[in-house]
């Protein structure tokens, strides 16, 4: 289906968007729909499985309590994060939820929430992910009233498994085909499309997201993208914010130390001194940037998708080092950013992927610095041959990186990697500005291998927590 921008971002809850945001709307979606269905008040008890990669990490990265939460009507982008844990006390003292926030029902958590951590697919299922869970409501009489599988494919996105839902899916995804002006599907074709109609990449995901949002539009659709994406933006240096000003120790039990605020705190202090400057120091600013964000996100505070939560801090890192160390940065060079960046994502999500669970983290991480990169080089006045060569780069170096989380936790390495990308990005766009646009390897041809070198990793360095970091730093 073709994916949008307020697909990729997307406002919710940390700690991760596979195993907390995708799980959660799946609960919600399923707890709601048995209303719609007419079963609801026949309901006496649900029971979810989670498979692979969510039955492994699913402790760590808050599964158990998103599936709580989305049974209890709850989505990530309305939920209340300082409510959320309240509410799972208080379903797991009573041992009661409110499906769909309306019928109250029995919920015996060692029962009805199953880890199958030895399978890694739903038996039977069509599809083969490792983010998969099985969701199933019962009768007093323990007859099965609805039964759905659901895969949460990354960046918070859910398939659900089955023919119906497929043909669905393929109906909606041509009609909206046809709507949008100019659909690509590889950056060779969005590349040739722009130059054939002299529009910046820019443009055209502006006339693309403009028609995407005109069918139901009471406003000029293009007031609603620009306003979008200011909201976008603005929930992004929210959370860069309270990620500086917060202090203490991460949830999880790993014991690991915020560390945004006391770094923010010792560049401020050598600001002041005006002593020894330094020309590095905007990068030190990023550094923060990024690993706020992350460790908000890994507190289960209000983070965006970019394109992930495990990779939130890439892209509000390199947008804001372009807003306040850039001097001649405005808000049309930032809507650049974000239309140019979105452009780039979509081109991994439709032919690759956002999965860490699938490819590693190069589908995170690595894809959050392809995504910054050509936006900053956007944002910066680069061609539309820059920006994919900038893409490119900053891809082309972080090919083969492992999901390897300590404790199954979004925390080491999560949070500096962030911070790595996000210099790396703001590198790769420096090389594409002063660089002639002919380079050998192409966007498209990263991509490619980015895929395949995920599909060719072992499991376990796909967010098992069965490798790597995880096997070798005892997680206490």
């Amino acid at each position: 289906m073709p994916t949008s921008l307020f697909d990729l971002y997307k406002i919710g809850v940390g700690p991760s968007s596979s195993h907390t945001m995708g799980p959660m709307r799946a609960a919600c979606r399923f707890a709601r729909e048995l209303a719609e269905r007419g079963v609801l008040d026949g309901v006496e008890r649900v029971r979810v499985e989670l498979f692979g990669s969510l039955a492994l990490t699913g402790l760590g990265h808050a599964t158990d309590r998103a599936v709580l939460l989305g049974l209890a009507g709850n989505e990530p982008a309305s939920i209340d994060p300082a409510q959320m844990e309240l509410t799972v006390a208080e379903i797991r003292s009573l041992r009661l939820i409110h499906l769909a926030g309306t019928r109250p029902i029995a919920f015996h958590e060692t029962r009805d929430l199953v880890f199958n951590r030895e399978q890694m697919f739903p038996p039977g299922a069509q599809m083969q992910h490792p983010n998969g869970l099985r969701l199933a409501a019962f009768d007093a009489a323990g007859a099965i009233l609805d039964e759905r599988t659901f895969f949460s494919v990354g960046g918070g996105f859910i398939v659900e498994d089955s023919f119906a839902c497929a043909a669905a899916n393929q109906a909606i995804a041509e009609k909206l085909q046809a709507v949008t002006p100019f659909p690509f599907r590889s950056a060779a074709e969005l590349l040739a499309i722009a130059h054939a109609n002299e529009l910046s990449i820019s443009q055209l995901m502006l006339e693309n997201e403009c028609a995407l949002v005109a069918h139901d539009a009471s406003f000029a659709p293009v007031e609603i993208v620009r306003e979008g994406i200011d909201k976008i933006w603005s929930a992004m240096q929210a959370c860069v914010e309270r990620g500086v000003a917060a202090e203490g120790i991460l949830p999880g039990g790993l014991n690991v130390r915020r560390r945004a605020h006391r770094l923010a705190e010792r560049l401020r202090e050598r600001e002041a001194t005006g002593l020894h400057s330094d020309p590095l120091a905007p990068l030190d600013w990023v550094t923060v940037y990024a690993m706020a964000v992350n460790e908000e996100n890994a507190a289960g505070g209000r983070v965006v998708t970019a394109p992930t939560n495990g990779a939130a801090g890439v892209v509000p890192a390199v947008a804001l080092y372009y807003d306040r160390f850039v001097p001649e940065s405005d808000h049309e060079g930032m809507v650049r950013f974000f239309l140019t960046s979105a452009a780039i994502g979509i081109l991994y999500k439709e032919n690759a992927s956002i999965s860490g669970a699938e490819v590693g983290c190069q589908g995170e991480v690595g894809v959050a610095c392809s995504m910054a990169a050509g936006g900053l080089t956007a944002a910066l006045g680069g061609s539309n041959g820059q920006i994919e060569h900038a893409a490119e780069i900053a891809m082309e170096h972080n090919l083969g990186m492992t999901c390897d989380p300590i404790g199954g936790l979004v925390q080491i390495p999560c949070i500096e990697r962030n911070a790595m990308g996000a210099v790396k990005a703001v590198h790769a766009s420096r090389i594409a500005l002063n660089e002639a646009e002919t380079h050998k390897v192409s966007l498209d041809q990263v991509i490619r291998t980015m895929y395949l070198t995920g599909l060719d990793m072992q499991s376990r360095y796909k967010e098992t927590s069965q490798a790597g970091l995880a096997l070798n730093i005892i997680a206490c």
